[in-house]
């Protein structure tokens, strides 16, 4: 499950969709290489407004990293179709040539992650993640990478690991034989660079500020806290400078909220930011999180003892 129950039962009511295919639903994240210009973003987003059997939950747009981040839910093959023309939208109005921001991306669709919510297991969720990489590679000739379940080596699993070098260094990666593209052609597209596609398990995105004004101190906090510098299992983690908001930010993704949660993550950050004198300003949270997520943050910060989603009113009600 990958968003609150009360909330899954009641985007399920409002699929336009027989019985049969309601028993099969799953969520993709899109992220766009645009944060700022409005126009551009509605127009993307517009897709997902009118495509049937596929529900908008969220989107958010950042100037400073100038990205989108869109998350749906649906019938597999409608998410599929409506990802592909989203894509094209994509293409026709961004250059990730004229692209500026400070989040890491290869391309104007920088990546896909297909997550199965349910009826759906992540063989099935791969094999969909798969086939909509290959269409955006014949439709548009579009270079397509596989990550984490549907990577086909071990050294493409990371995103991280596919996004180095940036849209910047692509067309020199594209000629090392192992960084060949898994579909399209060798070399980037000309405006629209390179997308990663793939399935994955529920992830959260989540951020966390610091009042300070030195980058040093957010990057050198970001590397003890992520897995990758001996930090916590589950969590990926950069310092990034939020120069339209003045603000220092260590940027996470969750990778398995169960093991690695949402407090020891703010914790760890607080713990590490003393030694600079620094104090955390506020978090936030992109896009959309499981319910249990936030029983267990809650439970942990008001010390609730026994604490369950059963005692939701919200939950009970639906």
């Amino acid at each position: 499950m990958i968003c609150f129950v009360y909330q899954q039962k009641h985007i399920s009511s409002q699929l336009k969709s027989d019985r049969k295919n309601m028993e099969r639903i799953v969520e993709c994240i899109p992220n766009f290489s645009e944060g700022r210009d409005l126009e551009k973003i509605n127009r993307i987003v517009d897709v997902f407004r009118r495509i049937e059997n596929v529900k908008l939950l969220d989107y958010s747009n950042d100037k400073d990293h100038n990205r989108m981040v869109v998350t749906v839910v649906g019938e597999p093959m409608a998410v599929k179709d409506c990802i592909v023309e989203a894509v094209g939208v994509a293409i026709d109005h961004l250059d990730i040539r004229k692209h500026h921001g400070i989040h890491p991306r290869v391309g104007v669709a920088d990546v896909i992650p297909f997550v199965p919510v349910r009826g759906m297991t992540i063989d099935e969720t791969d094999e969909l993640a798969k086939s909509c990489g290959k269409s955006l590679a014949i439709k548009y000739n579009l270079p397509i990478y596989f990550y984490e379940y549907s990577a086909s080596a071990e050294h493409r699993r990371n995103l991280s690991a596919v996004r180095k070098g940036e849209y910047e260094g692509l067309n020199e990666k594209m000629q090392l034989p192992e960084w060949k593209p898994d579909e399209g052609p060798d070399k980037p597209h000309p405006s629209a660079g390179a997308t990663i596609v793939g399935a994955r398990n529920p992830l959260i995105a989540f951020n966390v500020n610091l009042q300070t004004n030195k980058f040093e101190v957010v990057d050198k906090i970001a590397k003890r806290i992520r897995h990758i510098g001996g930090g916590l299992r589950y969590c990926k983690a950069i310092g990034l400078e939020l120069k339209e908001q003045g603000i220092m930010q260590v940027s996470m993704n969750l990778t398995d909220y169960t093991k690695t949660s949402i407090y020891q993550v703010v914790e760890m950050i607080r713990f590490e930011a003393r030694r600079y004198g620094v104090e955390i300003s506020g978090c936030e949270l992109v896009g959309m999180v499981p319910l249990q997520a936030v029983v267990d943050t809650m439970s942990y910060y008001l010390s609730l003892e026994g604490f369950t989603a059963k005692q939701i009113l919200d939950v009970q009600l639906h």
